[in-house]
């Protein structure tokens, strides 16, 4: 896997990966001017999330669950003092749907968390994260 991170202006910075894909990350933009990207703390965040989301969805469209909606929500805590890590995670899993099968629900939950997302797993090796689901029947 390859990336590259290119300056643009103060902490200003552009993504980009061999394949097209880009994005912008910001740490604190110049006075005056609007924040153009994530911080790289936020696209952890978005990174521990959007892995395992891919993983539950993929798992529960498997399972045929009628599933209507899905969201993962990330609260991270940090340390005051630098560096800044996220010293406890928490994760919540909200799925809206028919007649789910919450015993089904916390298995793709499961899977993704012990077997399949590598970006949980990586930083589960460094902080704490607990993880919630909740079902919402529509």
């Amino acid at each position: 896997m390859e990336a590259k991170v290119t300056w643009n202006k103060g902490l200003h910075f552009t993504a980009t990966t061999p394949d097209g894909m880009s994005l912008e990350l910001e740490s604190a933009p110049l006075p005056g001017e609007v924040k153009k990207g994530m911080s790289p703390m936020q696209l952890q965040a978005v990174a521990t999330i959007g892995c395992t989301a891919m993983d539950v969805i993929s798992i529960l469209e498997k399972m045929r669950l009628d599933v209507t909606g899905f969201e993962v929500n990330f609260n991270g805590e940090r340390a005051t003092d630098h560096p800044k890590v996220f010293t406890d995670i928490g994760v919540e899993y909200v799925v809206y749907g028919r007649d789910l099968d919450p015993t089904k629900v916390e298995k793709a939950v499961n899977l993704s968390l012990e077997r399949y997302c590598s970006v949980h797993a990586m930083l589960a090796k460094a902080v704490p994260i607990h993880h919630t689901i909740r079902i919402v029947e529509v």
